[in-house]
């Protein structure tokens, strides 16, 4: 039996090219150390000091190695249900909403990937992101993340790493393959909104002759089309998570509300949504959007 199993997971890690820290023994609690990220480490020397001295656990710093990990949590006690945006049958957990965000975009479920089941029973997926993406850590209970229980740690933010232990039970990985790459559609929604549309972009035209980067009028083509073909019994929750989705352009000001509006309501017809209840959904939901957007001035 390893002797320091948690040294030896800590430079198995390493040598895959993560950068690691230590994480107070048993818990997942942040490094009680300043520029924490900038010292996270491949050294095996500094790495066997380390470990040499504690049985700390291990963090993956996942800015400095190039990595997104989608975290899909459980609710952590019975009162944890979802909020109205995702009260759907069969919605428990983060698990589940990545599931219907996959499917509402038409896309297959991302899994092929290194996979690590925590102790608590969530799930990290990690992959491999592109340098200068500037994708940060998103919580999707905060309304600024992809959903209900699906956060994601990217710049700025750690994971803890297999072989780490919570109350004597492990870190898993249950899949043992190389990060694939973070797919396109996933890219997009979690890239930040810039603040002001970028001079370079091309430019739609929008209400009153304005003019919008071509990223966001991809966008609002793309939810506007998601609403429309949305199947039934999921009609009203995708209308709610498209509004959501732009109004973060809405509130960084590369999106018009009135042509948001529009698109939407435009589609919610095509599903065959009331055009009161649409409505009604479409300003309730970009009004969240709009006061929830780290975009908008509070």
């Amino acid at each position: 039996m390893n002797p320091n199993p948690l040294l030896a997971a800590a430079l198995a890690a390493a040598d895959r090219g993560r950068h690691v820290l230590p994480v107070t023994p048993g818990s997942k609690k942040p490094p009680a150390v300043k520029d924490w990220e900038k010292r996270a480490t491949l050294d095996p020397e500094r790495i066997r000091r380390c470990w040499s001295a504690g049985p700390y656990n291990i963090g993956i710093a996942c800015g400095p190695s190039a990595l997104l990990v989608i975290d899909l949590d459980m609710p952590k006690n019975p009162d944890d249900r979802p909020p109205e945006t995702w009260a759907l049958p069969g919605v428990v957990s983060g698990h589940d909403v990545f599931a219907l965000i996959c499917e509402q975009h038409g896309q297959p479920y991302p899994d092929d990937t290194f996979t690590v089941t925590t102790p608590g029973g969530s799930t990290h997926l990690y992959f491999a992101v592109p340098p200068g993406t500037g994708l940060r850590n998103t919580s999707g209970d905060c309304g600024r993340g992809l959903g209900w229980k699906v956060d994601t740690r990217a710049g700025g933010g750690y994971v803890v790493a297999p072989g780490s232990l919570i109350a004597g039970r492990p870190y898993t990985v249950v899949r043992d393959t190389d990060p694939a790459p973070l797919p396109p559609w996933l890219l997009t929604l979690l890239t930040p909104a810039p603040s002001r549309p970028a001079p370079q972009a091309s430019m739609a035209a929008g209400r009153g002759g304005h003019s919008r980067p071509a990223y966001a009028d991809a966008a609002l083509r793309g939810e506007a089309a998601n609403v429309a073909n949305a199947p039934e019994g999921t009609r009203n929750w995708t209308l709610t998570r498209a509004a959501r989705a732009l109004g973060r352009f809405v509130a960084s000001g590369q999106l018009h509300r009135g042509d948001v509006e529009q698109a939407l309501k435009a589609g919610a017809e095509r599903a065959g949504l009331p055009p009161r209840d649409a409505a009604a959904t479409i300003t309730s939901a970009l009004n969240w959007s709009i006061a929830h957007n780290p975009a908008h001035p509070s």
